[in-house]
């Protein structure tokens, strides 16, 4: 079977924990293959990390060119007896598909395949009537833990054999509340560090001996914490720097620490890049730490950095395939935390819609089988006006 229930229901019973396949990429497979998709099975792996299994298919070879990405692995179910059907067994009750992906996100998946079978079908095997266009998956198994494995070096293998994307979705679950209420069109960048400040150690009773590095740390938790790092920008909230961590490494109580640390995670807009940032973070740093206080910043690497796809053409058919099917008008939105759209954004435009999130990674995980429908529709209605 080729509807969205039915794919995601074998979908949900292949257990893809990361970074287990469990089969689910075979599922894809066979059914894009009868399709008459070209489909390659791509392995990626580094020293310290496991082997990931990945997707990529096209049907067509001319532009336009639109791609669907996702992931199949999913994050473990947790304590298995206190759901109410099994994790893995994609179970079908008073209109709930459940099981552990349902909305994070096979279900997503489920639905481009469905909407991309019935618009092949619809258009004798091709994109486009005239034979023009093409259509591609680009789907991964690594998203829920390290993403080292999958979509950024998916890319980087595509981009190497010439393939050239012009616009992509992403079906990750961007919904708040309902079905059509909201399109991700960008992502704040994320960038962690550690403050260290030096002191000396010494004796409790003798403090003119040594160097607290205690206050000092707290001043300057306060000084890079108080004043905003800027008030926002047309597409996103205000960039924020927040600690998450302060320790001594300190057993004992009547020894004063040689050092003190902080870690800390900066959320910022397009209106820094990774550099500026830093640079605005070691100089707000400086001018609090004096000549006195030795303090210092370890920045963590970091790839995920901003994005925004901007409100154009391809939003706006977007917005038109999601209100003709839940007679909503999204918000182009550019909340929440990090996804592999950071990587496609570097090859086209992408944004980011699919199911309702609120039961993504819970017990229970569960999606209204109407809404499987109606994205389907949706999927095809961009489908249909993307290829005129």
């Amino acid at each position: 079977m080729t509807d969205a229930l039915s794919i995601a229901r074998d979908l949900l019973r292949c257990p893809s924990v990361t970074p287990a396949d469990a089969g689910a990429l075979d599922v894809l497979e066979n059914l894009l293959v009868e399709a008459g998709f070209e489909v390659h099975r791509v392995t990626f792996g580094e020293p310290g990390t496991a082997d990931i299994d990945n997707l990529y298919a096209r049907i067509g070879s001319s532009a336009p060119h639109i791609s669907f990405a996702g992931h199949t692995d999913v994050v473990p179910p947790g304590d298995e007896t206190a759901w109410t059907h099994g994790a893995f067994d994609g179970d079908v009750e008073d209109g709930f598909l459940y099981g552990r992906g349902a909305v994070d996100m096979k279900g997503g998946i489920a639905c481009s395949v469905a909407a991309v079978l019935e618009h092949l079908l619809a258009h004798d095997g091709k994109p486009r009537q005239d034979g023009n266009g093409s259509i591609s998956f680009l789907i991964t198994g690594d998203e829920e833990d390290l993403s080292v494995n999958g979509t950024v070096k998916l890319l980087q293998w595509a981009a190497a054999r010439g393939e050239k994307f012009d616009h992509c979705i992403l079906g990750e679950p961007s919904n708040v509340e309902q079905l059509g209420d909201c399109i991700k069109v960008g992502r704040r960048g994320s960038q962690s560090g550690t403050l260290y400040v030096d002191g000396i150690q010494g004796h409790v009773a003798y403090p003119h001996r040594s160097a607290n590095p205690v206050p000092d740390i707290s001043r300057l938790i306060v000084a890079l914490s108080e004043q905003p790092l800027d008030q926002g920008s047309a597409q996103f909230q205000a960039s924020n720097l927040e600690f998450t961590s302060v320790d001594v490494g300190n057993t004992a109580s009547n020894v004063i620490p040689a050092q003190a640390r902080a870690k800390f995670n900066i959320r910022y807009n397009d209106l820094h890049s990774q550099e500026t940032l830093r640079a605005l973070v070691e100089q707000r740093l400086a001018d609090a730490a004096g000549n006195r206080i030795r303090a210092r910043i370890v920045w963590e690497p970091s790839n995920s950095n901003v994005f925004v796809t901007k409100p154009g053409a391809f939003t706006d058919l977007a917005i038109a395939a999601i209100e003709e099917v839940t007679g909503r008008k999204p918000e182009l939105s550019t909340s929440g935390g990090t996804s592999d759209a950071r990587f496609i954004s570097s090859y086209c435009p992408v944004i980011e819609f699919g199911l309702v999130g609120q039961t993504m990674h819970q017990i229970d995980e569960r999606t209204p089988i109407s809404d499987l429908e109606k994205l389907t529709r949706i999927y095809r209605g961009i489908l249909e006006r993307y290829f005129g």
